[in-house]
């Protein structure tokens, strides 16, 4: 039988707020355990919630940006239930007023494209930690978490493959980055995704029963979750004659399978009423209008203006773009002096390449867009060539080092002297007569070779150019 695989998708996204959503812990990854805790984060008798307006505002701004309708006036209400590392026994979120509702994100796979529809947008607090510890037999918990801001944005069933899941969690850590209300940070928990997915044969519209895979966090965990957990389904129904149950599912990443952890509750398990200690919250028509003009240029905007106003091709615009601040350190580049394609080419090429070997974010990196922009005149001007200007960035690119210094007391100043170079070229010519034969008899390898000599008897510092056209004027003559 031809099946097809229905996925639907919870993602908790935790907003990058300094404070907590009710009280006033730090909301700083890492911590010795149970450190960033106070009586209103651990559930403590007789505290009292006060609601963080930073939370509201990066709720409200993340469901303007994916196309929500916004509930002027929402509330909280309580889930009830009990887990160790949620001390209060309650976790306080939305059900019947969410914040944004009846959203849509664009998506695009190869050349096909796909608009996802947002079932609802809701705030919450987040849980605390479990430390399993197989050394001592022990697991304890770390309430360092609790309490953290949380949106958890729920999709309609309308994945049909772990590609379209992957590229709408792109799209989805592009916008709440850009937005600056959540760093997205998958290895810190900070975007985690509930997969909810289920098979039925090709053709029908009634959908399977679901299974919940829980709190993935990595693209790549997601895409062999999806993967297994569809064949899985697959083989329960065809080979085994069984039915799926209805239950939520933990992902092994060691055992590339997912595995059994509890039956799938519903809304009714959770006994939801509306959370008596915090009042309702009402947006008005004149706040939204603020955050709507607020928000920054995103990266599809972005793109299509780098096309089109600099001229560069939609792959490198791409990828310019994929983190804000990657589009901030270009464009500062360009606003500095450099060409729109050489900062583009430089920073594809020597800063990722230094990112990448040094395991660093771009927002890490101390060498600043105007030292980037005055290594790439320097180049333009014809006082380094670009194997050197290479050099001097490796050497400078830690400590944010002065350029010029630098270029002066290693004497690296490209040789622009016309006479120099060619006293050069007529030196080596005269030294490799054999290559200079293999030239004129046709074998243009040659050529290579003696332009190679030519920049060693430069020490490197000659102008490709000038020495490429003074070698072949030369070899023309001979």
């Amino acid at each position: 039988m031809n099946w097809e695989v229905v996925i639907g998708l919870e993602t908790h996204v935790e907003l990058a707020t300094k404070t907590k959503i009710f009280c006033s812990c730090t909301t700083a990854f890492g911590g010795d355990p149970n450190t960033h805790v106070c009586p209103v984060c651990t559930g403590m008798p007789g505290s009292l919630p006060v609601m963080n307006k930073k939370v509201l505002e990066y709720a409200a701004k993340a469901s303007l940006a994916l196309n929500c309708d916004v509930t002027q006036y929402c509330k909280f209400d309580r889930k009830n239930y009990f887990y160790p590392d949620l001390p209060k026994a309650y976790q306080v979120s939305q059900l019947y007023l969410p914040i944004g509702r009846n959203g849509k994100v664009p998506i695009q796979v190869g050349s096909e494209e796909k608009v996802i529809r947002i079932h609802e947008l809701h705030m919450e607090e987040d849980a605390g930690k479990l430390v399993h510890d197989n050394w001592i037999d022990q697991t304890r918990a770390d309430y360092n978490r609790c309490g953290v801001p949380l949106i958890e944005i729920v999709t309609e069933p309308d994945f049909r493959s772990g590609d379209e899941v992957i590229a709408y969690l792109e799209k989805l850590r592009s916008t709440l980055e850009y937005l600056g209300v959540s760093d997205c940070k998958m290895q810190e928990g900070s975007l985690r995704c509930d997969v909810n997915l289920s098979v039925r044969p090709q053709g029908s519209t009634e959908l399977g029963t679901r299974t919940e895979m829980k709190n993935l966090n990595s693209f790549k965990a997601i895409s062999r979750a999806i993967a297994y957990e569809a064949r899985r389904q697959e083989e329960l129904i065809e080979m085994d004659h069984k039915r799926v149950i209805q239950e939520t599912r933990r992902w092994d990443d060691n055992k590339d399978a997912t595995i059994s952890m509890r039956s799938k509750e519903n809304a009714q398990d959770y006994r939801y009423f509306p959370e008596p200690d915090i009042p309702p919250m009402e947006l008005s028509d004149s706040y939204l209008d603020g955050l709507r003009a607020a928000m920054p240029e995103m990266a599809p905007a972005k793109r299509e203006r780098y096309q089109r106003e600099w001229g560069l091709s939609e792959k490198d615009a791409a990828l310019l773009t994929d983190t804000r601040s990657m589009a901030a350190y270009f464009e500062d580049t360009v606003a500095a002096g450099a060409s729109p394609k050489q900062a583009s080419d430089w920073i594809q090429g020597e800063v990722l390449r230094e990112l990448k070997e040094k395991s660093l974010d771009i927002k890490q990196v101390v060498f600043a867009p105007e030292a980037l922009a005055h290594l790439i005149g320097l180049v333009s001007q014809g006082k380094l060539n670009r194997n050197t200007a290479v050099k001097v960035f490796r050497a400078v690119f830690d400590d944010n080092g002065d350029i010029d210094a630098y270029v002066q007391a290693h004497g690296l100043e490209q040789v622009n002297d016309a006479g120099l170079v060619e006293q050069v070229v007529d030196e080596v010519l005269a030294a490799n007569p054999q290559s200079v034969a293999d030239y004129k008899a046709g074998k243009k390898k040659a050529s290579g070779f003696l332009m190679g000599q030519c920049m060693k008897a430069l020490k490197g510092k000659g102008d490709p150019k000038v020495v490429s056209q003074t070698l072949n004027r030369k070899l023309a003559q001979m």
